[in-house]
């Protein structure tokens, strides 16, 4: 597999440059996926808080149903968009994370 001790030496650079890529991604896409969960647990709490004084405030039942549908509907359609920007981050860090090891892989079987 090697031809010699400098070989033998380029390969592992080349192993701990990508094993360092791959780190370096998978960190920043960890704090990003965490900054996007924390926002969204916020922005939850506030609505759900905002919705309950609107239901204490409410003067029938057809306002506290209606203020209750509305806080359905929002939190529905906020989950849905929130789980699709976390999917689209996740397979971006998949992706991101498998760039060093395709090109590992194709520089071994281009060598063979």
């Amino acid at each position: 597999m090697f031809k010699n001790f400098e070989d033998m030496q380029k390969f592992s650079k080349e192993q701990l440059d990508a094993a360092t890529a791959v780190s370096a991604t998978l960190t920043k896409s960890v704090q990003e996926i965490a900054s996007e969960v924390t926002d969204y647990s916020k922005k939850s709490v506030e609505t759900a808080s905002s919705t309950f004084e609107k239901l204490v405030g409410a003067k029938s039942i057809d306002t506290a149903m209606q203020v209750q549908g509305e806080f359905a509907k929002n939190a529905y359609e906020s989950f849905v968009a929130q789980s699709t920007k976390l999917g689209e981050l996740y397979t971006g860090l998949a992706k991101e994370m498998f760039k060093p090891v395709e090109a590992a892989v194709a520089k071994a079987t281009a060598a063979r």
